[in-house]
């Protein structure tokens, strides 16, 4: 196993500039000298900061839910976990719970940090923490999807059968599956 050299030191960002923008995405070129002395452009998608936060929702101890929403990316319908940016001034908690409450109409009484990730870091910096909610109770708060969500209960018991779905492909999705699996067999 290699280990981190903590005497490895970072890139010197000489220059940043914006070379493009849409009302979602910045792009930013990035000017960095690395200490062998190369010089290297980067592009990179600028992240708002604000993190953003992925819930696995447990209905009971052996039920999950999820959601079946429009993926813009892929022009299809996907299934999935209720996720979504922190707003300023929330905790990445509240987020979880907010969220749960926009996408799949319950409030969580536990809200548990099992991982954070980071998405393609080479090119993006952004972060999504990771939450199982349990203790659901019904409460709806109004989001900002542009059509109601499906809401999909799925057993604990039938993940390969969950991994097997053709529209269970988003790799945030799979880990959190992944992850909650993980942290329910240490319960």
């Amino acid at each position: 196993m290699s280990k981190i050299d903590p005497n490895k030191l970072l890139p010197e960002i000489t220059e940043r500039n914006i070379v493009a923008r849409s009302r979602l995405f910045a792009v930013e070129e990035v000017d960095l000298t690395f200490s062998n002395g190369e010089q290297r452009t980067f592009e990179r998608m600028a992240g708002s900061g604000r993190g953003a936060v992925m819930i696995v929702p447990f209905i009971n101890a052996e039920t999950l839910l999820l959601i079946r929403e429009y993926a813009a990316g892929t022009h299809s319908y996907q299934l999935g976990f209720p996720k979504g940016l922190i707003d300023p001034g929330e905790s990445p908690q509240q987020a979880a719970n907010r969220e749960l409450q926009e996408e799949v109409g319950y409030a969580a009484s536990s809200v548990t940090l099992l991982h954070s990730v980071s998405m393609a870091p080479t090119f993006f910096n952004a972060s999504m923490d990771i939450f199982v909610a349990e203790n659901l109770n019904p409460s709806r708060l109004e989001g900002d999807e542009p059509e109601p969500l499906e809401v999909v209960e799925w057993s604990i018991h039938d993940i390969p059968q969950l991994l097997a779905q053709e529209d269970f492909t988003e790799a945030r999705s799979i880990a959190a599956l992944l992850l909650a699996e993980r942290w329910r067999a240490q319960k």
